[in-house]
């Protein structure tokens, strides 16, 4: 990596730490609890319905195949990864994807919520 990109790295890593501290003296938290709770909203409505399509093309994906679905298979369901072939892997990686966002929207939006909470209930 040359040097001019952990300078930019540096910067980005310092505006980031001060815009946080910004945010915080700003967010208010019935804002943090409302910003929150439509986070975590917006992430199981977008990640709920990809996760059970994506477990649904698998599972149609591995049943085509020649060996037998195992029991349980939806447990591990990455672990059948390595098996598909490139064109069945580009079918369902992008609900693989959008529900992993929108796990991950659901945790921070919940976390969100919960902090703005507990914030509400100490004042």
């Amino acid at each position: 990596m040359p040097p001019v990109i952990e300078t930019i790295l540096v910067l980005c890593a310092i505006v980031a730490v001060g815009l946080v501290g910004l945010i915080a003296t700003m967010l208010t938290p019935e804002l943090m609890t409302a910003w929150g709770l439509m986070a975590l909203f917006a992430g199981l409505a977008t990640g709920m319905p990809a996760g059970v399509w994506y477990h649904v093309l698998l599972y149609r994906i591995l049943a085509r195949g020649t060996m037998p679905v195992p029991d349980r298979w939806w447990v591990s369901p990455t672990d059948f990864h390595p098996r598909l072939a490139p064109e069945e892997l580009a079918r369902i990686k992008p609900w693989f994807v959008l529900g992993g966002i929108g796990f991950l929207m659901s945790v921070a939006g919940g976390m969100l919520a919960l902090a703005g909470l507990l914030l509400t209930a100490r004042s």
